[in-house]
């Protein structure tokens, strides 16, 4: 028996970000079991100058601050990606800022960034153990600072030794002004001072910086990024953050609620960003697929898409943690009936 069928009638009497603190605790003191078997190689990834064990990803959001990455890691991840984290501590938006939309396999955030700053995460991870398991740090600014980019300088500076990859996060909707740094103009500057600051920190071997973008672009917005993307700094995107939209036949009763929707509804948008950025790129960067993740259909559909990687984490709210070996188990099965002897072989199939 799923032991989360059991405990979540329990939890979800929880106030959503109580019940969310109640898996950081449960994890932290091994509470939760973790998957009992080995990845199948078919499933390993070589990409960002790492090898994945799988392409499934813990996206950022889940753990903040560093707190339960590796825990986490071993209810099957392939990698975790921890923050978002800020300069300077910050508590984020008045609560109540979680919304559980169960009919619609939902959430709604207006978090805010809410984090122990970059100190506090650097002291957990200066001795973290090389065991494997791929980290990546997701950064993000202080509400207040008016320079972005020094906010991205210093968390680049801090952390990036520490990092398997660093990801700069400028599409969250809960941060004032935050989105409009995905404009052509202020994204290039903005790459360019935090890789500069990341290989002031690394040398010559700085960690992989991607960046992480919104659903709702236009056209010329995804021609701006993709072409910013392409100038060199960035070694990767990932796509895409929750959305301001709110769906047709949304649960009334949250529809209103100011914030990120996650979830299903975000599948089908995010994907389309996700595919369009591939056709951009032309295949040329690697791109994490993210948004609505909650079978192994969907993470081979973002596969073929021209995802190299997947990330989810709202699913996990409704599924609980064995929801990872089961899309594994799914993946195999959708390479099996395409006759794929590996998970590299889907990516941006749908493009052929």
């Amino acid at each position: 028996m799923d032991i989360y069928s059991v405990i979540k009638p329990v939890l979800w009497r929880l106030e959503p970000e109580r019940a969310h603190h109640a898996a950081l605790w449960a994890l932290a003191h091994n509470l939760v079991p973790a998957a009992p078997e080995p990845d199948d190689p078919r499933l390993a990834v070589a990409a960002l100058g790492r090898r994945f064990a799988n392409p499934i990803g813990l996206a950022a959001g889940f753990d903040k601050d560093a707190k339960v990455w590796r825990q986490a890691g071993r209810l099957g991840f392939g990698f975790v990606e921890v923050g978002s984290v800020t300069p300077r501590p910050q508590s984020g938006n008045p609560q109540p800022r979680l919304f559980r939309l169960e009919r619609d396999r939902a959430v709604i955030n207006r978090m805010g960034f809410n984090n122990a700053g970059v100190e506090a995460m650097a002291a957990r991870l200066a001795s973290r153990p090389r065991d494997g398991l791929v980290l990546g740090i997701n950064l993000g600014k202080n509400k207040e600072t008016e320079d972005a980019a020094a906010d991205y300088e210093i968390g680049a500076r801090r952390l990036g030794p520490l990092a398997d990859y660093m990801v700069i996060n400028v599409s969250s909707p809960n941060t004032p002004g935050l989105r409009a740094l995905q404009g052509k103009a202020p994204l290039a500057a903005l790459v360019a001072r935090t890789h500069a600051a990341l290989t002031e920190a690394r040398g010559a071997n700085p960690p992989p910086l991607l960046l992480k973008i919104a659903p709702d672009l236009t056209a010329q917005d995804l021609a701006d990024i993709a072409e910013v993307a392409l100038e060199g700094r960035l070694a990767g995107l990932i796509a895409t953050n929750t959305t301001i939209a709110r769906p047709a036949g949304l649960d009334a009763r949250y529809a209103s609620e100011g914030g990120g929707l996650s979830g299903r509804p975000l599948f089908e948008p995010s994907t389309a960003i996700l595919r369009e950025l591939y056709r951009l790129t032309q295949g040329r960067l690697p791109i994490i697929g993210v948004g609505g993740v909650s079978s192994g259909a969907d993470a081979y559909a973002k596969l073929r898409a021209g995802a190299t990687l997947v990330q989810l984490y709202s699913a996990l709210v409704f599924e609980g943690p064995g929801l990872v070996r089961r899309i594994k188990r799914e993946l195999l099965h959708c390479l099996e009936r395409d006759g794929l002897r590996t998970i590299g072989e889907a990516v941006g199939l749908d493009h052929q």
